[in-house]
């Protein structure tokens, strides 16, 4: 296994140099895809040995890590992103390359004992596909502002000529964030439910759930603004790296202080 790890992880990074922004190549570009599928398929197996367990799900930050790695990836080939922009492609490509090796930094468990229950599997998938979508349209958002910059200064593009015009990159990106808006409201309303039949009550008010509200209310305001006064540019930008950094802080960040840190 752990050579699995190392392997999916050269093949993450193959495909991030194959197909960097100025691979023009379509030998290099077919190579790059056939690395991702492969890579895919790899990381898969390796998470289903480490989080689908006999006592349950191991959500562990290490193992919780790898997966919303793999997911955005898969969202990010799915949805165009890894073809359309090749700078966000490389930069998803190469984190996940890294994600997939943390599993190998450490040994926690952190056993989800509802993983039995549908509607609980449910929750957490709707919950991986919104947070990757939203890390997705957050380095789209990134390499649009680099690319709008560029084209103030009249500079050319670095891509070869291939990047869609920024108005299509634009409704593109708009189109990820209110996917995502859509998956991560599902997320709150099923884990509301989710709490109520386990606790009683609607919803606890954690450092989980408080950051994830959050992120939920800044989506929720960008979104108002795109409809109500075009925002688009920066303010769209600042909006959604504050709301994905939000969500990250919700999920992944209170797992590295509850485990890592606090060792809980």
């Amino acid at each position: 296994m752990i050579l699995l790890h190392i392997v999916v992880a050269s093949l993450y990074g193959l495909a991030a140099f194959l197909r960097n922004p100025g691979a023009t190549s379509l030998l290099r570009i077919r190579a790059a895809a056939v690395a991702i599928g492969l890579a895919l398929v790899l990381h898969a197996w390796t998470l289903k040995h480490a989080v689908f367990t006999p006592e349950g799900l191991d959500l562990s930050f290490l193992h919780a890590l790898s997966l919303v790695a793999w997911v955005t990836v898969l969202v990010a080939g799915i949805s165009g992103v890894l073809a359309r922009l090749p700078a966000a492609g490389s930069a998803i490509l190469a984190v996940a390359a890294l994600c997939a090796l943390a599993p190998l930094a450490g040994d926690t468990t952190h056993r989800f004992p509802y993983a039995s229950e549908p509607w609980a599997t449910a929750h957490i998938a709707v919950a991986l596909v919104a947070y990757a979508l939203f890390v997705v349209a957050t380095l789209h958002a990134l390499v649009m502002a680099g690319l709008d910059k560029r084209l103030r200064r009249g500079l050319a593009s670095d891509d070869g000529g291939e990047t869609p015009p920024l108005l299509t990159l634009e409704r593109f990106l708009f189109r990820l964030v209110a996917a995502g808006f859509v998956l991560l409201t599902l997320t709150l309303v099923s884990g509301a439910l989710f709490s109520e039949q386990i606790f009683g009550k609607a919803m606890t008010f954690n450092h989980k759930n408080v950051f994830s509200l959050l992120g939920w209310s800044a989506f929720a305001i960008l979104l108002f603004g795109r409809w109500r006064y075009g925002w688009r540019g920066r303010r769209a930008l600042y909006w959604i790296v504050a709301g994905t950094a939000l969500l990250v802080l919700g999920y992944l960040g209170s797992k590295f202080v509850s485990e890592v840190l606090l060792g809980r």
